[in-house]
């Protein structure tokens, strides 16, 4: 049920990519953030929409994908990505152009 939004998620970091190359020479630096299970509105509508039609009960699903595929074991918080965000919109960020950035708790994901 997911595929149509995994394919998009694939062409947002061909587009960074590109877009970094193109526009470097302005001193442009462009970078993406790929975030995994956030906790947030959406992710509970994947979630009770997914979960529903695999036979699960609320955060059944959730619970499942956290304890298989995140490496630490929770889910994100929106705070956890803002970090992130803050950082590519800083200074300390400079150096860096065409990066895809997994911010997901080290899911077992590419």
């Amino acid at each position: 049920m997911l595929s149509h939004y995994s394919a998009t998620k694939w062409g947002v970091r061909g587009l960074t990519q590109a877009a970094a190359m193109e526009l470097a020479k302005y001193d442009i630096k462009v970078n993406s953030y790929c975030p995994g299970i956030v906790e947030t509105d959406m992710w509970d509508m994947i979630d009770e929409t997914v979960g529903k039609y695999q036979g699960k009960q609320k955060r059944e699903l959730t619970d499942e994908l956290k304890n298989t595929y995140v490496a630490l074991n929770r889910t994100g918080q929106p705070e956890d990505v803002a970090n992130l965000v803050s950082f590519l919109a800083s200074k300390h960020s400079d150096y860096m152009t065409g990066q895809s950035i997994m911010i997901n708790g080290g899911a077992a994901f590419s």
